[in-house]
């Protein structure tokens, strides 16, 4: 097992040291034969096929078996060994040497975009201390269960997800998010396995199993993202295996037609025959699409961009329109106080004391929200005497004997002064939410409330429009706020009071429209509509639902990545076609210089393996931020 995970680990850095000593051997093997030693000249070349060609022969002979069907490394293979039998040791050994070497970056991109994943791996803790009957026990984080609680000391990796029980700390979210600032986090709040602990110790219970974390999911998306091929990768396979099967039907015939046709000899015909076989295999084609794929997905990984499949990325750069929810997508998802106008006759702290300590035993947003706007201003709050929460309209309590309500304005009893001077109306417009309160029939205050836009959302959608992007607001809130935040944002246009099914049938047209399609999410009333589009994007602190359905996952909720995430596949798309034009063009001249016999062997092997490292260097420029 350990010799397994040291192979896999160095597997590119064998290969390229491999290629390496090939390479000297053949310098050798050509020393040797300027001074006549015919022997070791050939011996060394062997070596050279031997050790140079090892691994590529092994795979396409491999590769041949389990799928039925020819490939490119055979025919590699193959040429090198004609070279060698018609007395072209040193071609063929250049051959095996060059084909090494290409074979040797493609293994490190590969390894480079699994980088990511061995990193996040590491970082996931074995171990946790369960507190059970009083006593703390050490056990492997596998054995963890829904519901139990564990320590989690300063400075230790959180071992499983979880919410705070007891404790206050600052938790450093970057293996998550990406994110290097910690984030203060206390009672109910939820930590993620894999992020590390800070000075203080916290309690916590356990809300996932090991298997189902969020940090598993980013590991197996990184996985399945290396196994989900491009249409682009499809294609080129399909085309590999039909190609080179040509190829050898035409190499077959070259080897008899030209010497009854042409007059050529015998030694010419095979010669060129093997030349054709060398600068016709399309190993510059097939390594125009993957490396350039699995840089530009590890690229995102590093970036806290996680693409499902190379098809994602690919279609990415074609998009013309992208829908947003509002909710936790385009704004923040929690609610802030922004306003709390007070009757004459009443002070603000006497008000706010009384319905933040009632509005504390609701776990409604808004209620959360000015509990949390009273601990802000330091107000100490009390205990009610009974509290009812009526569903729909608002929380009737009964503090120091008197009875109070906070709510809709239907809720409210009283007279209601901030409707007759039109108060609760400016604020409907802005976009806020009301919440009135009323002491013993008597409306007193009013507070306003409003789910703040995220910081980067403007910059972002003005980003996307730059690009040429329709951006569309599909939202399941009322039409005054849904007008409010797209004036804010500047979004092209909204869609608004829209249930599930209904995002769906308005992301349906919007395709229609424009064809190319992204739906940015977070929530289970999303999923339905991140499946209708063509890539359904998901802010990493969504539902389990919405970060299933997607194709994309923002993990650090930054909605500028969307446009840095479609740059990047449009530079992806852009290589590729590059390397597929430049490796098509390489190999039709090559045949058409070896029909004219102008092209030696030697020549027609570097200008082939040559085009090939180059598209692959080109590919690995995707790796760079």
């Amino acid at each position: 097992m350990l010799l397994h995970d040291f192979m896999e680990k160095f597997a590119p850095y064998i290969e390229l040291a491999a290629a390496l000593f090939s390479g000297v051997l053949i310098v050798l093997g050509w020393l040797f034969g300027k001074f006549d030693y015919s022997t070791a000249s050939v011996v060394t070349y062997l070596a050279a096929y031997v050790i140079g060609g090892y691994a590529k022969a092994k795979e396409g002979i491999l590769s041949t078996i389990e799928d039925k069907r020819l490939n490119v490394e055979l025919l590699m293979f193959l040429a090198a060994i004609g070279s060698a039998i018609i007395g072209y040791w040193t071609e063929g050994a250049i051959l095996i040497f060059i084909f090494a070497v290409s074979g040797a970056l493609e293994t490190y991109t590969m390894s480079k975009s699994r980088k990511e994943i061995s990193a996040l791996m590491e970082l996931q803790p074995e171990e946790a201390c369960l507190l059970k009957d009083g006593k703390e026990i050490i056990v492997p984080v596998k054995q963890l269960q829904v519901g139990d609680y564990i320590l989690v000391r300063p400075g230790e990796r959180i071992p499983a997800d979880g919410k705070i029980v007891k404790g206050l700390t600052n938790i450093d979210e970057s293996a998550i998010t990406g994110e290097s600032i910690p984030v203060s986090k206390g009672i109910g709040e939820e930590v993620f396995a894999g992020t590390v602990n800070g000075k203080g110790s916290i309690k916590v219970e356990i809300t996932k199993p090991s298997s189902e974390t969020l940090f598993q999911k980013i590991i197996e998306l990184v996985q399945n993202a290396e196994s989900e091929k491009s249409p682009s990768q499809q294609f080129i396979e399909r085309f590999e295996g039909i190609y080179v099967n040509t190829v050898l039907l035409i190499v077959a015939i070259m080897m008899f037609l030209p010497h009854y046709l042409f007059g050529w000899s015998w030694n010419e015909t095979i010669y060129r025959a093997l030349v054709l076989l060398v600068v016709a295999s399309p190993c510059a084609v097939v390594a125009s699409i993957m490396p350039a794929t699995l840089s530009a997905i590890s690229n995102g990984a590093k970036n806290g961009i996680l693409f499902k499949g190379g098809a994602h990325i690919e279609t990415l750069g074609n998009i013309k329109a992208i829908a947003f929810d509002k909710t936790g997508t385009l704004t923040n998802g929690k609610p802030i106080v922004t306003d709390f106008i007070i009757k004459e006759g009443w002070t603000e702290e006497e008000v706010l004391q009384t319905v933040a300590s009632f509005e504390k035993h609701s776990t409604h947003p808004l209620a959360q929200a000015i509990v949390n706007y009273a601990r802000q201003k330091e107000i100490e709050l009390k205990d009610p005497q009974s509290v009812e929460d009526i569903s729909g309209k608002g929380i009737k309590a009964v503090v120091d004997d008197t009875v109070w309500k906070a709510g809709k304005a239907d809720f409210m009893t009283g007279e209601n002064p901030f409707i007759t001077n039109q108060t609760a109306d400016h604020f409907t417009k802005e976009g806020k939410t009301i919440v009135f309160i009323e002491r013993e029939e008597e409306v007193v205050g009013i507070i306003a409330l409003k789910d703040v836009i995220r910081e980067n959302a403007e910059n972002a959608i003005s980003e996307l429009q730059q690009m040429g992007i329709q951006t569309v607001m599909v939202t399941g809130d009322n039409v005054h706020t849904a007008k409010v935040i797209a004036e804010e944002i500047g979004i092209n246009d909204y869609y608004a009071e829209c249930l599930p099914q209904e995002k769906v049938n308005k992301m349906r047209q919007i395709h229609e429209q424009f064809e190319t399609t992204a739906m940015v999410g977070d929530g289970i009333n999303d999923a339905p509509a991140l499946a209708t589009a063509s890539v359904g994007i998901a802010m990493g602190r969504g539902t389990d639902v919405a970060l299933e359905t997607a194709d994309v996952i923002l993990m650090k909720d930054d909605l500028s990545k969307i446009a840095k995430t479609i740059k990047l596949s449009k530079k992806m798309n852009r290589i590729i076609k590059q390397n597929l034009f430049f490796s098509i063009a390489v190999i039709i001249l090559l045949i058409a210089s070896n029909f004219f016999q102008v092209i030696d062997l030697p020549l027609g092997v570097i200008g082939h393996e040559g085009s090939t490292i180059l598209v692959i260097l080109n590919g690995l420029r995707l790796l760079k931020s």
